[in-house]
Parts: C-alpha cells; structure tokens; sequence
C-alpha cells in the first residue's frame, strides 16, 4: 500500500473511533439523565448530577476534538437532544 492510502485508512480509522466515543458518550449522557431523573435519595441526586456534568465535559470536549480534525457533517444522531441546531 501507498503511504497515502495508509495515511487515509488511519484518518478513516480515527474518524470512527471518535464517533464511536461520542455515540458512547452520549448514550452515558441518557444514562445519567435517566438515574438523576428516578433517584430520591440527596446523596445520589449529587452523585448523578456531577457524573452528569462529567459526562456534558466530555462531550463537548469530543466535539471539540471532531472539529479540529475536520469531522465535518456529523450525523444527528450523535447530537445531545439539548446542543442540536
């Protein structure tokens, strides 16, 4: 193989595992919702809120990361409900 071609496969390899970081993102994202949303107890309502702010850091801090390697058209999909345009 070409060092092109190599270099592209590894771009291309890249490319999907930052989308596979941000799907898994977000599904942490909707997990930590979810158990902030259904728990009473004020010991872990603080715990979900922090590992939810943690995980809202990520995610931005992936997005991030997408734009600077020129990840441009991202599907919907990887999009929080709240951070869509």
């Amino acid at each position: 193989m070409t060092k092109k071609k190599l270099m592209k496969l590894r771009q291309e390899k890249e490319r999907q595992a930052l989308l596979e970081e941000i799907e898994t993102t977000k599904r942490a994202h909707a997990t930590a919702l979810a158990n902030l949303e259904n728990i009473t107890d004020p010991d872990l309502i603080d715990c979900y809120i922090y590992e939810l702010n943690a995980v809202q850091v990520r995610y931005k801090f992936l997005l991030r990361l997408a734009k600077e390697h020129n990840l441009t058209n991202l599907p919907s999909s990887l999009f929080l409900p709240h951070t869509q345009a």
